[in-house]
């Protein structure tokens, strides 16, 4: 079966001028919307833009929100030419960049807001009921039977089992999974904004409870409450607006919808293929990649993502991270912000976010990766199967 080429004309055709986040963590009584509408203000004032200079929105709402787009043009005040709210979990956030590219390019806007909000940690700790239950969506979207009855329920369980086979078929360890996690806290430090700056060494790791056998607790990312958004406009606009703009290079998509359990799908994940589909259109390879903002809802993800990406082999991902390359100053420092680990769980938003202020050089020497040219980001979501890859650069 032959696959539709990346349309490398895009490449360099837009770029990102404008980024902010909401707060993060536990903001009770402020729902998903309304810190999409602080993340979002944020980078209306990130760009030197009013609400009046934006024509499209893309956006994705809560699993249980229709038309999220139509209550964000409310708040914002804002008639757009092109908007739309996407649903493909955790990989929707690229999505929107790529979208928005391609909108700009066939004119049906100039410059489009795209974001994510959600209100996790508020949801999971409104009642006992909802922190045991430990859920965002509501119960009319799970599964009803041939599942919780036999204890497999929620996204830990899923995911648990993907690592569980990749240690079988590579003799991954726990280890390996803990300097992942250790890794981003460290970053999350150098972030005052991050949900949790506490230092975590391996010893506590291993002294954390079980969740789902192989993961503990630092395994799993966090419940939070934030959004996180970007602008998106064409090259040539984006010479005019006040931040050094970064250039969407490439994007890829793929997804896996035979499903997470079938053929090698929990270990030869679906980035293998959004992976290639953007290195083809941003013309790179994994050794010109400065720095990754991986979607990391659990170690394992990590891992997985950075043997499909190429930045090692398969069945490597273990060694690669134990050598330290994630952290700073290592071959490819990854989640400067401490991720969904550590920093917030916003469904791979603020690995955008992150990705563009990495490339615009103004972070303090700590916390900015030494000439950070090109960044990586993924979005990894709808029931563990669809993925999503961005490319930018720091110049065309």
């Amino acid at each position: 079966m032959s696959f539709p080429e990346p349309n490398r004309a895009l490449r360099n055709r837009c770029a990102i001028v404008g980024a902010g986040n909401s707060r993060l963590g536990q903001v009770p009584g402020v729902s998903s919307l309304d810190l999409l509408i602080e993340a979002s203000a944020n980078a209306l004032d990130d760009a030197g833009l009013t609400p009046a200079g934006i024509d499209g929105v893309i956006v994705r709402g809560p699993d249980d929100s229709y038309c999220h787009h139509q209550l964000v043009g409310e708040r914002l005040g804002i008639n757009a030419h092109f908007s739309t709210t996407l649903d493909n979990g955790g990989a929707s956030q690229i999505l929107s960049v790529a979208i928005a590219t391609m909108a700009i390019e066939a004119g049906l806007a100039t410059t489009v807001l795209c974001g994510y909000g959600r209100d996790a940690w508020s949801r999971t700790h409104k009642s006992e009921e909802a922190r045991v239950k430990n859920q965002t969506r509501s119960d009319d979207q799970h599964a009803k039977e041939f599942g919780p009855e036999y204890g497999y329920f929620g996204a830990v369980a899923a995911h648990a089992f993907g690592a569980q086979r990749h240690m079988h078929e590579f003799g991954t360890t726990r280890e390996q999974f803990a300097e992942i996690a250790v890794a981003f806290r460290q970053h999350a430090q150098r972030n005052p904004d991050a949900q949790i700056r506490k230092p975590l060494t391996v010893e506590d790791y291993f002294k954390a409870r079980q969740i789902v056998s192989p993961f503990g607790l630092f395994d799993c990312s966090l419940r939070s409450d934030g959004a996180g958004a970007v602008i998106v406009t064409s090259a040539e606009r984006a010479r005019d607006f006040k931040q050094p703009p970064v250039y969407v290079r490439g994007f890829g998509s793929f997804n896996n919808l035979t499903g997470w359990f079938a053929a090698e799908n929990m270990v030869h994940t679906a980035a293998i293929k959004s992976g290639e589909a953007a290195y083809r259109m941003a013309g790179i390879g994994p050794g010109d990649v400065d720095t990754a903002q991986l979607y990391d809802c659990f170690t394992y993800m990590v891992l997985a993502q950075l043997e499909d990406y190429g930045f090692c082999t398969k069945g490597e991902g273990g060694a690669f991270v134990q050598s330290g390359a994630l952290r700073m100053g290592g071959r490819l420092p990854t989640n400067t912000s401490g991720g969904q680990l550590s920093e917030a769980h916003v469904e791979g938003m603020l690995q955008i976010v992150e990705g563009v202020r990495q490339l615009r050089h103004t972070y303090p020497a700590e916390r900015q990766v030494k000439d950070a040219e090109i960044a990586l980001i993924s979005g990894h979501g709808g029931n563990q199967v669809c993925h999503s890859t961005l490319i930018l650069g720091r110049v065309p």
